[in-house]
């Protein structure tokens, strides 16, 4: 596990309001972890049957952090789902079960793989599963009958991501209307929803990619390997590289190569694209984020390159 010490926020956020000299006032870091426990204990005095979705990233990971602080020193009163798609990075399956081992949670796994083998889904012809996810994941959150799905996703992310709101209502078929949003002032969060219809919660929607960061070095996070720096054998495709494997790359003209890179995204292998770095090191990652101009999934997730509204189309269809 590479570690490093814990990197100042002062770099990126002043630690406090211009002007406000209170020793009571809390950092920018204190301020978002703050709201995002209070939106975990919400849930918990909202909701019947919440649940986490964990897929290993950094943003479930974050996630499942703030929980286990919003509840200690009892357990996280939530199971875990994550929809694996079986194209998966093996490092972070992994890092996932260690996880559930270590603070023994309840894991839900709904399985793409299963859809296919029963005729339910077909693989598409450029081998992402990706967009194969939301049918997987919306049949289990019906038979467990979750009323609640907390998912990691921000607002800084992707533009069909920023119109949403922390409660995001989804109809009895999973699916988002823009137009139903409810209003969330002064931190007020309406969870009424009707016999079938669920909410999915994001505590993280007002934090950014270096936030999230500054935040993990300063936690102490454990992470999976693939986000640092390393050798990998890579391939490129519509200008990512791409790591091989059994989803269907490389194809005839596309080489191999062992390159120095990482990861700022995990998803499905065959649309997560690896950047060339050489961050070891928490310091370095955070230096590197800061530096940059685009995204992490602009850069790296060629799924949401498929059309300019691409992930709100899936959204409306049930996906996060």
């Amino acid at each position: 596990m590479t570690t490093a010490a814990a990197v100042s926020e002062d770099s990126a956020h002043p630690g406090r309001a211009a002007g406000d000299d209170s020793p009571y006032a809390l950092s920018h870091l204190d301020a978002l972890e703050s709201e995002a426990v209070h939106i975990f204990r919400e849930v918990a005095g909202e909701f019947e049957r919440p649940v986490i979705l964990f897929s290993g990233g950094k943003d479930s990971i974050v996630m499942l952090h703030l929980a286990l602080k919003a509840f200690a020193p009892a357990a996280v009163p939530f199971a875990l789902l994550h929809v694996d798609t079986g194209h998966n990075f093996p490092e972070v399956i992994d890092y996932r079960d260690r996880v559930v081992a270590r603070h023994r949670l309840r894991l839900h796994v709904a399985s793409v793989q299963d859809y296919i083998d029963r005729g339910v889904l077909k693989e598409r012809p450029d081998g992402t599963r990706n967009p194969l996810q939301t049918l997987p994941l919306t049949e289990k959150i019906q038979s467990e009958r979750f009323d609640a799905v907390f998912g990691g996703g921000r607002r800084d992310e992707e533009k069909a991501r920023a119109k949403e709101r922390v409660f995001s209502l989804r109809d009895e078929f999973s699916q988002w209307d823009p137009r139903r949003q409810r209003p969330e002032l002064w931190q007020l969060y309406n969870g009424r929803h009707a016999p079938g219809e669920h909410v999915r919660v994001f505590p993280l929607s007002n934090w950014t990619e270096l936030d999230v960061w500054q935040y993990i070095a300063r936690e102490g996070i454990e992470l999976p390997e693939i986000y640092f720096a390393h050798e990998r054998e890579v391939f490129r495709r519509d200008g990512m590289w791409l790591t091989a494997g059994d989803w269907g790359g490389p194809k005839d003209g596309e080489d191999v190569e062992k390159r120095l890179v990482r990861y700022r995204t995990v998803g499905d292998m065959s649309c997560t694209g690896a950047v060339d770095s050489d961050a070891t090191t928490l310091e370095a990652v955070i230096t590197e984020i800061a530096a940059s101009r685009l995204t992490e999934r602009g850069a790296t997730r060629a799924d949401d390159k498929l059309s300019e509204a691409a992930m709100e189309d899936r959204k409306r269809e049930g996906y996060f």
